[in-house]
């Protein structure tokens, strides 16, 4: 059974730190839902899954799903 993923609060923080917290989230979770405000942490997440080989989907509302593969 899949664990819940763990959330991590990344409003008012300006890139590169959303992609740095969901990193560091990421070495001890399976799956993380970050919530990021900064206009330019979609595309610094989605980055940083792609260079990791994890899956990486926009949920709205500035909050984005980050995944290892299964």
């Amino acid at each position: 059974m899949a664990a819940d993923p763990v959330i991590v609060n990344a409003r008012g923080m300006k890139c590169p730190w959303p992609a740095l917290r969901a990193a560091r989230a990421l070495r001890a979770a399976q799956a993380i839902v970050i919530e990021a405000d900064d206009p330019i942490a979609p595309r610094e997440l989605e980055a940083l899954a792609q260079a990791q080989g994890w899956r990486f989907s926009a949920l709205g509302d500035h909050r984005f799903a980050l995944a290892r593969p299964d």
